[in-house]
């Protein structure tokens, strides 16, 4: 398809401003046409208006015709074909490949939706039948569910231009719960943003979608995300990013006249933490998967494992020797864009200059700033080092890592309470090791979202089970996921009706229970009809 470099207003396109920009491709530096605008202040107002149009007539569609409209869309992204594939490497760098499963992992997530809405449990159906002969007084007829809560706010992510950006699980999320959906294209990537748009709009013309049920703004800056966010007709708003940008649009959603939830999933440290039998038993196949998961993405994934925690040992020491092997053996390669390669230069020239690291390995191959590329680094200090030094508590974005070595499980707990909030933790061990390190596990239950058994933590497994999560500044609400099914909680609120006449209940709290969804009844949860 040709690309246009208008944003999106429902159906039309836009393009009122003469502020324009162009993606760029990080490998070459060549800039890719088309011309991208910035959004206006208008079409910023024009997109939120048509999402508001379109909140009634798209909640009240039957469930069987959202998740139409979703499988529509997995449809309509399946056909771009090749082109598509080759944008997103274009604008991000990445192999073909890699987009390629990035695609898939949406259109799959995508589908997930769909049937978790037509199976309709999820709108967790509450019903308390009355008592009109209780004493002192009768009890209602109490009912409740949940229900879209109206437009929303979707942030790309710089990393995921496909499955956390247009096609990702916050917009495919929204739209399942009955929210319509304006979205802010990453500037990163803004020709793939337009590709996927098309998809969606094709997919809700196809399944007569209202208009305005989604739109698409580009923009530069922190303007439009702002603007956006402000909106007060926008309900809600989840983004992943950095802390920084993510927590500032966290505080413009606390500041407005009526607040409104911001669910901004902002990275973490992801350590992990490796016990003496799984060092003994299997150092060689640790540094391997150690390494792989380092370097996975040049290191461009939230769940990137950023510290490494052994007790001192000789299978710890050759387990760092192993790891400093299989570092030599990579090699280099190109980040999403120049910020993030900035910010990952300056990280490590202050890990160089940091007296209680050493360098325990790094990629053979100089890297090119020319051609934005990072090699792979690992640090080494101490239990105490570490302690002493809170920055290296902090994720770096990208192929780096801290390991510390630790005198016993005491330290492991020690350092687990100086953990801030994360996505994962992981342990590699054995059973009797679990045994020995309850202490440990029951800290990091409080730090982290997803406890891993010797596994890593990038490669997350998109189900309908996974909880992709945590404690501040991991994400801005531990209780909610940004993948999976149960990312659906976000955008819905509980309504309550009391002795409401059957005929005018939704129908998922009707008496028939017409499409036989898992509800409690009276505390018991049955698919019964009720009388």
């Amino acid at each position: 398809m040709k690309l246009t470099g208008n944003h999106w207003i429902g159906s039309q396109p836009s393009a009122q401003s003469n502020d324009i920009f162009r993606a760029g491709n990080p490998a070459t530096g060549d800039s890719l046409e088309p011309d991208f605008h910035e959004a206006t202040e208008s079409e910023i107002n024009d997109a939120v208006a048509a999402a508001s149009r379109a909140f009634d007539p798209f909640r009240n569609k039957l469930a069987e015709s959202r998740a139409d409209f979703l499988e529509a869309i997995a449809e309509e992204t399946l056909a771009l074909g090749d082109d598509f594939l080759e944008r997103t490497s274009a604008e991000t760098g990445y192999p073909l490949a890699r987009c390629t499963a990035e695609r898939d992992r949406a259109i799959a997530h995508t589908r997930q939706f769909a049937q978790l809405i037509r199976e309709g449990s999820w709108v967790d159906a509450r019903i308390d039948l009355p008592d009109l002969t209780r004493k002192p007084f009768p009890k209602p007829d109490v009912r409740s569910l949940m229900q879209p809560v109206g437009p929303v706010a979707i942030f790309g992510a710089s990393n995921f231009p496909i499955a956390i950006s247009v096609l990702g699980a916050d917009t495919m999320s929204a739209l399942a719960s009955g929210c319509p959906v304006v979205i802010k294209a990453h500037p990163a990537h803004p020709g793939t943003c337009e590709m996927a748009a098309n998809a969606v709009l094709r997919a809700a013309e196809k399944t007569r979608m209202p208009d305005g049920v989604f739109s698409l703004l580009h923009g530069r800056g922190h303007e439009v995300g702002t603007q956006l966010v402000q909106h007060p007709d926008i309900t809600a708003a989840a983004f992943t990013g950095s802390l920084a940008g993510g927590r500032a649009l966290f505080d413009v959603a606390n500041q407005r006249p009526v607040p409104i939830p911001f669910y901004a999933e902002m990275g973490s440290v992801n350590p992990l933490f490796i016990l003496p039998g799984a060092l003994k038993t299997r150092a060689t196949q640790l540094a391997d998967g150690f390494v792989v998961a380092l370097t996975q993405g040049v290191g461009q994934f939230c769940t990137n494992p950023g510290l490494v925690l052994g007790l001192e040992s000789d299978d710890w020491s050759r387990f760092a020797d192993l790891t400093e092997e299989r570092l030599a053996a990579t090699t280099p390669a190109t980040m999403l864009h120049a910020g993030i390669h900035k910010a990952y230069r300056s990280g490590l020239e202050a890990r160089y200059e940091n007296e209680s690291l050493e360098l325990l390995g790094r990629s053979s191959t100089d890297a090119s700033d020319e051609r934005l590329e990072a090699a792979a680094h690992v640090f080494r200090t101490t239990q105490q080092g570490l302690l002493d030094d809170p920055t290296l508590f902090d994720e770096l974005f990208g192929p780096v890592s801290t390991f510390a070595g630790c005198g016993g499980p005491e330290d492991f707990v020690e350092i687990a309470e100086k953990l801030e909030g994360s996505l994962s933790a992981t342990i590699h061990g054995t059973e009797a090791d679990l045994a020995r390190h309850k202490d440990l596990i029951s800290v990091l239950q409080k730090k982290t979202g997803r406890l891993i058994f010797n596994g890593f933590p990038v490669g997350l497994e998109v189900c309908h089970s996974i909880h992709h999560g945590g404690p501040y500044p991991a994400t801005t609400f531990s209780r909610f996921t940004s993948v999976g099914t149960r990312g659906i909680e976000r955008f819905v609120r509980p309504v309550c009706y009391q002795d409401w006449p059957d005929s005018q209940l939704p129908v998922e709290l009707q008496n028939a229970n017409p499409r036989g969804v898992l509800r409690m009844i009276n505390g018991h949860r049955k698919r019964d009809e009720v009388s």
